[in-house]
């Protein structure tokens, strides 16, 4: 009986292959070909499943953030059944900066994503992400439900600081890929904030 082909776990395989190519080569210097020598598979069925390279990155991206959201939850579930506004926010943007190779990764490609996207109008055509407000609506819903909790300081802009946190979080993640600080003191530099920001302290997320 021929072996059942699991169509989403070879899209996967895929995609993991691109992210793996992309992440020591650069997004623009991939090509399909590259990405089906990785994947250990032809470029026949890479093209079978994608058609397209804009294809192919659109779908990366989403098994990209998808990685992203499962780093998340990781860290969240190391913080503890109740991790609390301070550290659920922490968790969301630590896991965004480049500490460790898989960090580096989805940094160095997401941002790449972003370039690509203004001068490519293929890829422009396609949605970017699904929800390209979630990671700050969340931090500003964080934000409001500490203020409201007394938990922040109650003259806070929940929306203004969630935007200044995630453009700060992403230009740090920048200067550590390219060297100009450490993880570590990117990590300070979040952490004073969050400080100003929160009248009470909570346990910080895991760093």
């Amino acid at each position: 009986m021929p072996k059942r082909v699991d169509h989403e776990e070879r899209r996967a395989q895929i995609a993991e292959a691109l992210i793996q190519v992309a992440g020591r080569r650069g997004l623009h210097a991939v090509g399909m070909r590259d990405v089906a020598a990785e994947a250990g598979v032809s470029l026949r069925l890479v093209q079978y499943y994608f058609e397209t390279k804009e294809k192919l990155l659109f779908y990366g991206l989403q098994h990209l953030t998808d990685r992203f959201t499962a780093r998340v939850g990781a860290r969240l579930t190391a913080a503890g059944p109740d991790p609390g506004p301070r550290a659920t926010a922490e968790a969301l943007l630590l896991a965004s900066l480049p500490t460790d190779e898989e960090s580096r990764t989805f940094h160095l490609l997401y941002s790449s994503y972003s370039i690509l996207s203004v001068t490519d109008d293929a890829l422009a055509a396609q949605p970017f992400i699904d929800k390209p407000d979630a990671a700050e609506n969340a931090l500003t819903g964080l934000l409001e439900q500490a203020r409201t909790s007394g938990l922040a300081d109650p003259g806070i802009d929940a929306r203004t600081e969630a935007i200044s946190l995630l453009a700060m979080t992403a230009a740090m993640g920048t200067s550590i890929l390219v060297g100009q600080r450490s993880p570590e003191s990117a990590i300070a530099v979040l952490r004073h904030h969050f400080d100003r920001i929160f009248a009470t302290v909570e346990t910080p997320a895991a760093g």
